[in-house]
């Protein structure tokens, strides 16, 4: 059984799993816009920002994973 300090608390879990959701649907946006423009610059700002909302759900992907 997992150590008290280490749990998760349930409000903090839906906290989690709602920035979660917001990272996916940022980064799902941004890939749109980066498949979209025309323009190489924006692109590269779309494609920036995709990766980095990407990286964000990783995080918290990985930091639930390793309370699990």
């Amino acid at each position: 059984m997992q150590n008290q300090n280490t749990r998760i608390q349930a409000k903090s879990l839906t906290i989690l799993g709602d920035q979660m959701q917001h990272e996916f649907v940022a980064c799902r946006k941004a890939e749109f816009y980066a498949s979209n423009f025309t323009d190489p610059q924006l692109q590269a700002v779309a494609t920036q920002l995709a990766g980095d909302h990407r990286q964000r759900f990783t995080r918290l992907f990985n930091y639930l994973n390793s309370h699990a």
